[in-house]
């Protein structure tokens, strides 16, 4: 019985996490018990046998014995001192660089990279004495080029810096263009996305840029370099982008197109990856041997089993080698999670759920906003977060920002918001043929009669709208650690690289195993995704 399967797996449980007492219990089966009496008809008072729904779930593509056997030759001390020196040069060549443009550069590059995080203390000190002047004089220099002013405003938001959009508005012309730079214009659209709320310059930066740029890849061959990097930030902005994918495939683009590579960044690159994925490995190998201890996996045959893709996307909220704890902490939670959703989606009877949690609704198709109001909570995110809160290790907790924690502030709700919406627009087709309750598309169809595409549509307008309240809880942020800042934002960049091409995470293909394969070690290089990303332009309200 469903009840015996939930009583086993309540025992692997964390001792924190209270199912149906807690409001994360409440709000996670609201609308799961809610769909389950739509299609639930035996009842044990009935005498009769129980008949349950399959989802067909495919078996996970991953084998223990092949996980079990990664191994690197870049994990150990072995190439620790090689690693340690490439450091000190460039750290020297951050401290040297007087030019405030190739000073922007190098850092914007270090982070594209995946190396920032190794320089956090010399790239804030050199933010700090940006912000200072800025604030001081909001024009500076007229001579200030806009690919300097807009690596600046990028960097400074990105690291959660209160600058006004107002340092762009010498650039804007009276037809509304900022220029024909376009190393100047490729570095305004990568800026004007961490814009909020009435940024109206911003907004006709994106538009103007995006027009440009797409003239510019179309008929530009002068620089290849350039021209790719405008092709990739058409398809999706950085800003949006998941982290660890895009150093991976920087790191061929900066050594195979950048005139002016540097031969000690792009060796520290390659370096670090490597000893990073080596730190990823052993991270794997330890929630590998956990999941099969568990034996969830083969004893609940009806649910997924996807521990790989849960712990791939813990790479994507928190990458870093030092935060392993994280990791194998989120990723056992995903697992969990992802189980006990399948328990309700699919296999449980609605008077085995109901011993299980108090929250009970009949079949109702709500509005957009109600199926919002709730669902961001029903997907997981907060509790998933609230997890990293405590299992980041490099932060001090403190009452007050517990408290601050305990009311969910925006950063929270804004990350798991979007992880809704982008898991609606990539799963919501398969899961209403197995017939689930409606999800934020067809609610929206509902409530106003829209097509389908259209609604899908409206759905990336409201991730586009939610993007642009994260940025404006990302500024002046003064009770979150940066690094958990960082992993809501992760969380939210995820949801947008695991749905992108459906549903990267319940079904196993090639595209979603060659997206982790693309991480893989240089020495090995694995075939090219042919990626199919939709290059019309992101409308921003």
């Amino acid at each position: 019985m469903a009840l015996q399967s939930l009583n086993s797996l309540h025992a692997f449980l964390p001792s924190h996490v209270v199912l149906g007492s807690s409001s994360f219990g409440r709000g996670l089966v609201h609308f799961r018990v809610q769909r389950r009496m739509a299609s639930t008809k035996m009842s044990h008072h009935d005498q009769q046998p129980i008949t349950r729904r399959t989802a067909n779930f495919k078996p996970t593509i991953w084998s223990y014995d092949s996980i079990q056997s990664l191994s690197s030759e870049f994990a150990g001390k072995t190439y620790a001192k090689r690693v340690k020196e490439l450091k000190e040069d460039v750290r020297a060549m951050i401290v040297k660089e007087s030019d405030p443009l190739h000073q922007l550069e190098l850092i914007e590059t270090l982070q594209r990279l995946g190396l920032s995080y190794h320089f956090d203390h010399e790239i804030k000190s050199i933010l700090d004495t940006i912000y200072d002047k800025r604030r001081s004089n909001i024009n500076m220099q007229k001579q200030e080029s806009l690919c300097v002013v807009a690596l600046e405003f990028g960097l400074l938001r990105q690291h959660g810096y209160d600058i006004s959009q107002e340092i762009f508005s010498r650039f804007k012309d009276e037809k509304g263009k900022f220029g024909d730079d376009c190393k100047g214009i490729l570095a305004l659209y990568e800026a004007a996305y961490y814009c909020v709320e009435g940024e109206s310059i911003l907004f006709d930066a994106i538009n103007f840029t995006t027009e440009y740029l797409k003239e510019y890849v179309k008929h530009s061959k002068d620089d290849e370099y350039l021209s790719t990097l405008a092709n990739h930030a058409l398809e999706l902005p950085l800003h949006w982008r998941m982290l660890r994918l895009e150093a991976r495939w920087f790191i061929d683009v900066y050594e195979k197109h950048h005139q002016d590579m540097n031969p000690v960044l792009l060796e520290l690159a390659k370096l670090d990856f490597n000893v990073v994925q080596a730190t990823h490995q052993e991270d794997l190998k330890h929630v590998s041997t956990w999941w099969r201890n568990t034996g969830l996996g083969e004893k609940l045959n009806f649910a997924r089993d996807r521990l790989i893709e849960a712990f791939f996307w813990t790479v994507g909220a928190i990458y870093e080698p030092q935060f392993g704890y994280c990791r194998r902490i989120l990723t056992k939670f995903g697992a969990l999670i992802t189980t006990i959703d399948d328990v309700y989606d699919v296999y449980g009877t609605l008077e085995e759920l109901e011993l299980f949690t108090d929250a009970v609704e009949s079949g109702y198709t709500p509005t957009l906003e109600e199926y919002i109001e709730n669902a961001w909570i029903s997907i997981s995110a907060p509790v998933l977060l609230v997890h990293a809160y405590f299992s980041i290790t490099n932060h001090t907790i403190t009452k007050e920002g517990l408290e601050h924690l305990e009311e969910y502030p925006g950063i929270i709700r804004s990350s798991s918001v979007i992880l809704r919406l982008a898991d609606d627009l990539g799963t919501s087709s398969d899961e209403m043929k197995r017939g689930d309750v409606p999800k934020s598309i067809q609610c929206y169809m509902h409530e106003t009669g829209a097509s389908e595409e259209e609604a899908r549509e409206h759905i990336r307008g409201l991730i586009n709208e939610t993007w642009l309240k994260m940025n404006k809880d990302r500024i002046g942020n003064h009770h979150l650690s940066n690094t958990f800042v960082g992993v809501a934002m992760n969380a939210a960049r995820m949801a947008q690289c695991m749905y992108q091409f459906g549903d990267g995470y319940g079904v196993p293909n090639k595209e979603t195993k060659l997206r982790e394969r693309r991480r893989r070690e240089w020495r090995h290089p694995p075939e090219q995704m042919e990626e199919d990303f939709d290059a019309n332009p992101v409308a921003i309200p």
